[in-house]
């Protein structure tokens, strides 16, 4: 049998790829500097205008409007995961980590809401409400879903429940956060984060927490 001819990618066509993808990367910018000027709601015109180019050319890099919403969520996804690593990993007490965690998704929120209400509350797909990509919650529910699982290891127990609880920690944060940028932030954000570990640590503290030694008379 004839061994089949691979032919080489043409250089030029590498140095396309690379071009699009920096291209995307930008139009990925312009995007997030175009919602901070106009909110959560921003057309594709203060996009293209922020890019310095026209809507024609941001369609030659994405198909339609949520191919280029899920690239901005993907970047937002990234940027959140990344610092919910660090501040948990900034302790090694379980009730620190689940403070740290919910005041660095609070504190992020705080920082740029009109990203956040883009991010986790637009949804380009249709009547239907369906999202074109998974939440960015449930990225940062599996993110504490892992925390917790390794609480449960450590402490003996089954892992098996850490996935719904994390999703239903990021659940309470969420909602609650959500209320308090449409209350126009009535409460201070630390007070908020320690209101909120406050009522998750009451849930999660008996089942994370290793079970004290027990002694030779408990035996008996």
């Amino acid at each position: 049998m004839k061994a089949e001819t691979v032919t080489p990618r043409d250089r030029r066509d590498s140095r396309w790829d690379e071009h699009r993808r920096v291209r995307r990367e930008q139009l990925v910018d312009a995007t997030l500097a175009a919602v901070g000027k106009h909110g959560a709601g921003v057309g594709m015109e203060e996009i293209a205008a922020e890019a310095g180019t026209s809507k024609t050319v941001v369609y030659r890099h994405f198909a339609d409007r949520s191919e280029l919403y899920v690239a901005v969520c993907s970047r937002v996804a990234e940027q959140l995961t990344r610092k919910l690593r660090e501040a948990m990993g900034s302790s090694s007490d379980p009730r620190q980590m689940v403070a740290a965690a919910v005041d660095t998704y609070l504190a992020f929120l705080e920082a740029d809401p009109a990203v956040y209400r883009f991010v986790v509350t637009h949804s380009p797909a249709g009547d239907d409400g369906s999202d074109p990509i998974s939440s960015l919650s449930d990225l940062v529910g599996a993110e504490v879903g892992s925390l917790v699982a390794g609480f449960l290891t450590r402490a003996g127990q089954d892992p098996a429940p850490a996935a719904p609880w994390g999703h239903g920690v990021i659940g309470l944060v969420r909602a609650a956060a959500d209320w308090w940028l449409r209350a126009d932030r009535p409460m201070p954000r630390a007070q908020l984060a320690t209101h909120l570990t406050d009522l998750a640590w009451a849930g999660l503290s008996g089942v994370v927490t290793p079970a004290p030694p027990t002694t030779p008379e408990e035996k008996s």
